[in-house]
């Protein structure tokens, strides 16, 4: 075809108008004439190019509006979250462990945080309690392909190897050398990377619980603490009453194992009460939990807040339901000198290492199921 054939056909497919008489892609401006007896654009043509325009300016609003939103919940949640200096800055990089190696790719990297619970706010701002001992320890995974996530308990009594110090319970590691030698104390136990450290104040977190309107536990068998009597079965617990079920110590007759399982269970209710509906849907309410939630957090300074905002929206489509609780594997407990510890099942720990080592956890859930504890003899 020639080029002047070729022009025609482009001037005609500028000018053609469809079916329903909608214009084409290639639609004149307002301005330019058309081939209707030198008349302008015709009205439907004119009024469709306008809406165009109103709806391309509300997105631009509204990405701009979002973009803000998203700076000021970043600044106003991350920035209320406390930092821990030097968490890793001692550890000596080449005796750490590698990465996780997910067997699937992933567009993403699995995530690894360590988490130190607490019932004192003697930590404070530093999230380091110089002399004192952790009241839980769990390692938190978030899968590469963030569709599924692990929190792992290790009993604060584990009877471990601490570098430098030789064989003592797991949270004296924290007490003898803070943050930097609990995570080379648990990476040297499973071989697992930490990316990350958290400390959680318990404490800090029972206003949530009152924030969220309170939250639903199932207690195993009636026991009681201070002021309060839990009864077997499901109890609504307010703040108050969440203090006294997390702190109690005594009358459990799985002992330090029903501690753990308290704080998992709370930890579950809580932030299955904080993603539901009705708290997302009531943004004053949300604002008041999720700053009580940031207040009682602290992590290194190496995570800031644009890395929390990313991997939270990394994590958009994971529900509390998507996250698997277990425990460290264990033999039973035992007596070293004066001291009650808890002896691990390094055999079957350490498949449980493993495949958190290749990301494959998840898909090895039913190896371990929901609770790894030996059960506790009526």
């Amino acid at each position: 075809m020639s080029s002047d054939g070729r022009a025609a056909s482009t001037e005609d497919a500028r000018n053609s108008v469809g079916s329903d008489g909608t214009a084409s892609f290639f639609d004149r401006t307002d301005d330019a004439p058309a081939d209707r007896g030198g008349q302008g654009a015709p009205p439907r043509r004119r009024r469709l190019r306008r809406v165009l325009i109103v709806l391309g300016v509300l997105v631009a609003l509204l990405a701009a509006v979002v973009g803000g939103g998203l700076w000021f919940l970043t600044d106003r949640w991350g920035g209320n979250i406390a930092r821990v200096s030097d968490v890793f800055a001692d550890l000596p990089q080449e005796a750490r462990p590698a990465p996780a190696t997910p067997v699937q790719e992933a567009a993403e990297e699995p995530v690894t945080f360590l988490l130190v619970g607490s019932d004192t706010r003697s930590e404070g701002a530093q999230g380091v309690d110089p002399g004192g001992r952790s009241d839980a320890i769990m390692l938190a995974r978030f899968a590469a392909d963030r569709q599924h996530a692990q929190l792992i308990s290790i009993p604060r009594d584990s009877w471990v190897d601490i570098p430098g110090y030789g064989m003592n319970k797991i949270n004296a590691a924290y007490a003898y050398g803070g943050p930097a030698l609990l995570i080379a104390t648990v990476e040297q136990l499973t071989d697992v990377r930490i990316d990350h450290y958290v400390a959680i104040d318990f404490e800090g977190l029972i206003q949530v619980t009152d924030d969220l309107g309170g939250v639903d536990v199932t207690v195993a068998e009636t026991t009681s603490n201070g002021p309060y009597t839990f009864e077997a079965g499901v109890n609504h617990l307010d703040g108050d009453e969440a203090r006294w079920y997390l702190g109690q110590r005594y009358g459990l007759t799985g002992g330090d194992f029903d501690r753990v399982k308290r704080q998992q269970q709370y930890l579950r209710a809580m932030f299955g009460k904080l993603f539901s509906s009705e708290t997302f849907t009531n943004p004053a309410k949300l604002d008041d939990a999720m700053l009580a939630v940031t207040s009682a957090v602290s992590v290194d300074q190496e995570l800031s807040n644009a890395d929390l905002a990313g991997l939270a929206y990394s994590l958009r489509n994971v529900t509390p339901s998507d996250i698997e609780f277990f425990t460290a594997p264990v033999l039973g407990t035992g007596m070293e000198g004066p001291a009650s510890v808890v002896y691990l099942d390094h055999t079957a720990a350490d498949r449980m290492w493993s495949y958190l080592r290749s990301d494959s956890l998840a898909q090895n859930a039913d190896e371990f199921g929901d609770d790894a504890l030996p059960e506790v003899p009526r």
